[in-house]
């Protein structure tokens, strides 16, 4: 009599692999808790002001932390939690939203490039090169200047600087996935190239992906920051992050919670975006031996 066999162990897919390996990493998890926070908070929190993030007393002026005003107001009489509120919209919007101009454009690039391959490849990584020999946060500045500072264009112009290395990345996965057996099938089936990269090229290669648009967000809004303190970004009465940082330097000797609070909540987000992406990139790496 045969003894019964083994159970075989059901597979998992690799993005129920990954998450069950990002739950057991407590760091990443505080990170992806923090943001969550601080997205819903910036999102639903100036609802329930009973402030403005124009609204002045310039009776009052600056105050420090009160009842009334939970983390006090500014110069002109403006709740400055009400600000931080808006401001969190502003930088999260721009991060998310130049970030994904960066990727949009980055993939499509980079995975034609390798995919097409010889001389095609070599003019396009090579225009690339060019673009990366100009420093990139000049040519921000450059397109802001002459297209003129509106607030929408802000997304497209860091978009538009930050796709390069995302081009990169993703020739180097195509370049690898065109020699794959399901490609090479695709081909032989007649498929057309656009179809061949919409539908077995790029998602293939959406882990590396998704690993460095979590570590593009926090960059994108660390030059929204810069962009803003030079003067070049969100401008007054709106308010961004970058832009309260700057208004509480001109003022930390008089009035440190203008720059106190900003600074903690801006270096709180930029510390859990790179905490998930961390995460994601360990729980992502297929070369990691499975627990």
């Amino acid at each position: 009599m045969t003894s019964p066999s083994p159970e075989i162990e059901k597979g998992v897919s690799l993005w129920l692999d990954a998450w069950r390996r990002l739950r057991k990493n407590r760091l990443a998890l505080a990170g992806l808790a923090i943001l969550l926070l601080v997205t819903l908070v910036a999102a639903g929190g100036p609802w329930f002001s009973p402030y403005g993030y124009e609204t002045q007393d310039t009776a009052l002026g600056a105050a420090g932390p009160s009842s009334r005003h939970w983390l006090g107001t500014d110069i002109l009489g403006r709740d400055l939690l009400t600000r931080l509120l808006y401001g969190g919209r502003v930088s999260l919007g721009v991060g998310l939203a130049a970030t994904s101009v960066s990727l949009l454009i980055g993939v499509l690039y980079g995975a034609l490039s390798g995919y097409a391959g010889g001389r095609t490849d070599m003019v396009m990584m090579r225009i690339v090169d060019i673009l990366y020999a100009l420093p990139f946060t000049v040519f921000v500045i450059i397109l802001m200047v002459f297209f003129g500072r509106n607030f929408i264009f802000l997304f497209i112009a860091i978009g538009a600087v930050e796709w390069l290395t995302t081009a990169r990345i993703a020739r180097g996965q195509t370049l690898s996935l065109r020699q794959r057996e399901f490609v090479e099938a695709a081909v032989v089936m007649g498929f057309s190239r656009a179809r061949i990269l919409l539908r077995h090229v790029i998602p293939n290669m959406l882990s590396p992906i998704i690993i460095y648009a979590t570590l593009t967000v926090p960059r994108v809004m660390l030059l929204e920051a810069f962009l803003s303190f030079l003067g070049l970004g969100v401008q007054p009465p709106m308010s961004s992050w970058g832009l309260l940082i700057r208004e509480g330097v001109e003022t930390m000797e008089e009035y440190p919670w203008l720059l106190l609070f900003p600074g903690l909540v801006f270096t709180m987000t930029l510390f859990a975006l790179n905490a998930l992406g961390d995460g994601l990139r360990d729980a992502l790496d297929p070369r990691i031996s499975r627990d």
